[in-house]
């Protein structure tokens, strides 16, 4: 296959993201999605700038030989002195069935540091999970997050490596806890937070997120459910938050609960809703791209019904127009709500 149309492809890319690129740099952004394949004629491939990292991924087929050569010759012109790191992540097991030799597995690696709105982020091109350590598409939620913050307690759920919890912290937030079950990730977020002159110290717990709802709201979590022991957990003391922010993934199941943004957003946004202060701010995220927008919100909105709370205005955060989409219903939902 010739890679004269992905050539092209990537060079209309880029042309239509130098107004946007010129504004992120003027915000101290170095961080972009470059080509977003679902939605610029090349589905199952992105490219996304890091700092000086370029990070290609492919998820439905690996890129033949002439087509990678193409896209690092196009960057190395367009964007000089990026390190190019090539993920495949059509298969299960990408990490082993794509392995790297020597000098490229060592700059796949290595960490590096990139910044967004002024705040600085650690990257790494391979490492023992498959997700890079900050999404770009939820630029838009870190910087609403960084308008929202000031003076406000903030409970950051499904935090990943903390990006939200340290945008909230340096915008002046007076309590920042940071939930995650992966200790890995948490152990990213505190380097984040290492890398910023932050005015507070955030807290780190790592825990099921079912679980630290539970006890945030009050309700508790038991050591017992139906006569089976529940797996450890960290105890934690009741407490109401001035803003939530809710991103779960996709699916996940525990012993604790089952997380399925489809099915069963409700029962996230149940324990979110009673972990936020009444006149508080919850904000929803939901990356399941066959859910539309209407239908979720409709789902959100019912369920604050049903759980007795007033929802007093919803308002729809857009992700940046690097992440374009064909009909204004991108992949990335986040919903602000004041609750």
């Amino acid at each position: 296959m010739s890679s004269l149309p992905l050539v092209s492809a990537i060079e209309k890319a880029f042309s239509a993201r130098q107004t946007l690129i010129e504004s992120l740099h003027g915000e101290k952004t170095n961080a972009y999605r470059l080509f977003n394949g679902s939605t610029e004629n090349h589905p199952g491939l992105t490219v996304d700038r890091y700092g000086e990292l370029l990070l290609i991924q492919t998820f439905h087929a690996p890129l033949e030989a002439d087509e990678r050569i193409a896209i690092e010759n196009y960057y190395a012109s367009a964007l000089p002195g990026l390190i190019t790191v090539y993920n495949d992540r059509s298969q299960s097991n990408s990490r082993i069935a794509n392995p790297l030799q020597g000098q490229e597995q060592a700059e796949a690696e290595k960490q590096r540091q990139f910044s967004e709105l002024g705040l600085n982020y650690l990257v790494q091109g391979r490492h023992s999970g498959q997700d890079p350590w900050l999404f770009l598409d939820m630029r838009a939620g870190r910087r609403r997050i960084l308008q929202e913050a000031a003076g406000k307690s903030v409970l950051n759920l499904f935090a990943y490596t903390c990006g939200i919890g340290v945008a909230a912290a340096k915008a002046g937030a007076t309590h920042v806890v940071n939930v995650d079950f992966a200790e890995s990730n948490l152990n990213v977020g505190k380097e984040n937070a290492r890398l910023n002159d932050l005015p507070i110290r955030m807290r780190f717990v790592q825990s099921d997120a079912f679980a630290a709802m539970r006890q945030f709201a009050g309700i508790g979590q038991a050591s017992m459910v139906r006569g089976k022991r529940m797996p450890a957990f960290p105890k934690l003391e009741a407490k109401r938050f001035d803003l939530v922010f809710l991103d779960p993934p996709r699916y996940a199941k525990s012993a604790f609960g089952v997380v399925d943004i489809v099915n069963d957003y409700a029962a996230l946004m149940k324990l979110a809703l009673a972990c936020t202060h009444e006149g508080g701010t919850l904000i929803c995220c939901n990356n399941a791209a066959q859910l539309s927008r209407e239908i979720w919100g409709d789902q959100l909105l019912r369920c604050a019904k049903k759980a007795g709370r007033t929802v007093r205005e919803i308002e729809w955060i857009q992700p940046e127009s690097d992440f374009p989409s064909h009909d204004g219903q991108p992949p990335l939902k986040i919903a602000l709500l004041r609750v």
